[in-house]
């Protein structure tokens, strides 16, 4: 039990005619100053049940609550506070974590339910750009999120591989390429084709119409448009597993737009069958004025499909497949119209599981406050700034400890971690601006912070010698572990919470308030002396490392024994 469910239910004992437990816990607040004890009840809402002052009544309550659960309650005006026992709460949290080691916090709320997680979805045929890593390791780390309280994810990276953009390839390629320069180095390549198409358009709109003219062929299995594409596919894959591989992320399909082409007739077909279907300007149209949405193009007037015909062909199939608990689209905030519209389609066609879906939207990733564009070739390499970051991490390590074994290792991991972290430490609406310099610093609010705090921690334990047992009482109860103890019994808590918000930087920052929280108990204690209290301070050295190397492995991160 966390201590606002052991004060509800001391208070409840008292007054069960006149609240309920639910009621109480509600009303319990977390004082503001430490001074002021771990919990606080304020009693205005008993004022009219008993028809006495707040005040009295708080004084009347702390005579009648007896438990060995507190040191003591004090009254203070018409507020109870509640100094929870800590010999107790240590020796409990402690002892779980002890038991549990990484598995504390895991809890069978999801049932093995499937979520399917749209992330990633890079376009074929472009470089993976910064402006992909929120999508990749925000999806990343709310699979492992949602994994810790007992559902099954499923991270599908649903590939931009059809589209209109194939026609421009085709068409720049045809004009300005050659097989021996894509082949030579196919990304580059492919992305100077794409914008220099772009650029030529400006000037040349018919190229426009070239573009969808091949994008058609495609559509209809043109031969040649085929195999261009299958190739630019193909090539585009090889680069991008380097990247996923770099960050540790992988998928369990690939399935993107194109696997969907066969499965769109059904959905116009079941639109049509339900009167869904209407013509606007030689167009197909869903009129979804009842949820205050603009049309869903389902078909352009020269038949080509939309984004949104193949978005209902996956829900459908993903439904079929998975029978999900829920479905996430892990897509940025701008998309989130086409959402609303995927969702009211879908409910339209009377599938009541649509609403089992949610779009989790996030910010953008600015440089110097501004956004990155492919289009005009203003693109920041994912690959460039994850090995930039690696090379920042060795030099601040090599400063530090130059006789550091698997020095190369633990910098790839603390770059390319601190990267990570950087974003999921971020509310994932809020945009953010992107200095690497900032990001692989050892000191401040960042992954090399937190993860040095590990390797902190494991070296004292190394020193020591000391193994957790898991038979043993350890309890402390001074005032400088009690934070740590505090933000440890917490955890089963943030991870529900992070779960339910689909945020991981609930996660991070209980990462961080961990980290300072013993860095400062750290600084005031001398944990070595030898004397009775040495084992219960190791043990919670060791819970501490547990909880934060958790933390860090449900944000996708490792947490290096030495740095």
């Amino acid at each position: 039990m966390n201590n606002k469910e052991i004060v509800a239910k001391a208070i409840f004992d008292v007054v069960k005619d006149d609240l309920s437990l639910e009621v109480i816990t509600q009303l319990l607040e977390n004082p503001k100053s430490v001074d002021h004890g771990d919990v606080a009840f304020p009693a205005f809402s008993l004022a009219k049940v008993y028809r006495k002052a707040p005040q009295q009544i708080a004084a009347d309550l702390a005579e009648k609550i007896a438990s060995e659960d507190f040191e003591k309650i004090e009254v203070v005006g018409p507020y109870l506070n509640f100094f929870m026992n800590k010999k107790m709460v240590s020796q409990a949290v402690i002892g779980q974590i002890a038991k549990e080691k990484g598995h504390y916090g895991d809890s069978t709320i999801g049932e093995k339910g499937n979520v399917p997680i749209d992330m990633s979805s890079p376009n074929i045929a472009k470089p993976i750009s910064m402006g992909h890593l929120r999508s990749t390791v925000i999806g990343n780390s709310i699979a492992f999120i949602l994994e810790k309280i007992g559902y099954a994810p499923v991270r599908i990276n649903h590939l931009g591989d059809w589209g209109t953009q194939f026609g421009k390839l085709i068409v720049a390629y045809k004009k300005w390429g050659s097989e021996e320069s894509v082949r030579n180095a196919p990304i580059n390549e492919l992305l100077r084709l794409y914008v220099q198409f772009h650029e030529e358009a400006e000037t040349q709109p018919e190229l426009e119409d070239e573009a969808r003219a091949w994008f058609k062929k495609l559509e209809e299995g043109d031969e040649e448009a085929t195999k261009l594409w299958q190739w630019f596919r193909t090539e585009s894959l090889k680069e991008f597993d380097k990247i996923y591989s770099m960050l540790e992320v992988s998928f369990d399909s690939y399935n993107g737009e194109a696997f969907y082409n066969d499965k769109m007739d059904e959905i116009v077909t079941l639109l049509e069958e339900k009167h869904l279907l209407k013509e606007n300007d030689g167009a197909e149209i869903v009129d979804l004025s009842a949820y205050d949405l603009n049309p869903a193009l389902i078909k352009k007037s020269d038949g080509a499909t939309l984004y949104i015909t193949r978005d209902l062909a996956a829900a459908l199939y993903r439904k079929r497949t998975f029978n999900f608990a829920k479905s996430l689209y892990v897509v940025g905030n701008e998309q989130s119209n086409h959402f609303k519209q995927l969702k009211a389609v879908l409910k339209e066609l009377g599938f009541d599981w649509s609403a089992d879906m949610h779009h989790i939207p996030f910010g953008l990733i600015t440089q110097g406050g501004k956004k990155l564009s492919t289009r005009k070739g203003k693109i920041v390499l994912l690959e460039e700034v994850l090995n930039e970051a690696v090379e920042l991490a060795n030099k601040q390590i090599m400063e530090k400890n130059p006789d550091l074994p698997n020095r190369e290792e633990v910098a790839r991991q603390v770059g390319i971690g601190s990267v990570i972290f950087h974003d999921l430490k971020n509310d994932r609406l809020n945009n953010f601006d992107f200095v690497l310099e900032e990001v692989v610093r050892f000191e401040g609010e960042t992954g090399p912070y937190v993860q040095y705090t590990h390797a902190r921690a494991m070296s004292i334990l190394r020193k020591a010698d000391f193994v957790i047992d898991e038979t043993k009482e350890y309890a402390l109860d001074d005032k400088d572990s009690w934070e740590v103890i505090k933000l440890l019994q917490k955890f089963p808590e943030v991870v529900i919470q992070a779960a339910e918000k689909y945020e991981p930087s609930v996660i991070a920052k209980h990462a961080i308030q961990v980290a300072q929280a013993f860095n400062k108990y750290y600084a005031h204690v001398k944990i070595l002396t030898d004397d009775e209290q040495k084992e219960s301070r190791l043990a919670l050295v060791y819970a501490m490392a547990t909880i934060i190397k958790e933390d860090l492995r449900l944000l996708g991160l490792h947490a290096p024994n030495e740095m």
